[in-house]
């Protein structure tokens, strides 16, 4: 799997794909992922940490919130462990939770917000650091359609009015509406596929 220099080839793409061999599962044995052009298997300490924190975001299936914090202290997380002040990850953090129609929740936990809050939470601490791309495995998949559709509507929203790259697995056909490319994954292999949109 490689992933060009997102910020000149890919920004502002909605991209359904296998993340199976990604650096946030550790690839897989004898496959090769690289990220502008660096192998990320030969990633070690503190640059696969940079990597992971900086230049990839991701939104899995289940929102992953820290119960015990709010949806700003959750957002503010990646920026505190990035070096930032505390002052300084609140204001990305509100920044980030406004884009995603959050601002109204952010003194509220995890248990107090539906699950497609958590989502847009989740998807508002995977673009807290401006990464070049957003990793998405079934973003959706905990949710109900009308939910689900929803927090689609906002991935593509978010990356063309912020030119950020979503790669998303998903396997809900409807999302490829959403979607500039779509792969099928069948048989261990990745098939480019036709859609209307």
């Amino acid at each position: 799997m490689a992933i060009p220099d997102a910020k000149e080839k890919w920004s502002g793409k909605v991209n359904t794909v296998t993340l199976g061999a990604t650096p946030a599962e550790g690839g897989t044995r004898g496959s090769t992922v690289t990220i502008g052009g660096r192998d990320v298997h030969r990633l070690k300490g503190r640059p696969l940490d940079r990597m992971r924190n900086e230049i990839l975001g991701f939104v899995f299936q289940f929102h992953f919130l820290l119960p015990e914090f709010t949806a700003l202290e959750n957002v503010m997380m990646p920026p505190m462990l990035a070096g930032l002040s505390r002052a300084r990850a609140a204001d990305k953090a509100a920044y980030w939770l406004e884009r995603v129609g959050m601002s109204h929740r952010l003194t509220h936990r995890p248990g107090e917000l539906s699950g497609g809050e958590q989502q847009r939470v989740a998807v508002a601490r995977s673009l807290v650091n401006g990464p070049e791309v957003v990793l998405a495995d079934e973003p959706t998949g905990n949710l109900d359609d009308e939910t689900g559709d929803e927090v689609h509507t906002l991935i593509r929203e978010l990356a063309d009015t912020e030119q950020k790259t979503f790669v998303v697995v998903t396997h809900k056909r409807s999302f490829s509406r959403y979607a500039d490319r779509v792969l099928l994954l069948s048989d261990c292999r990745l098939e480019p596929l036709e859609t209307d949109s």
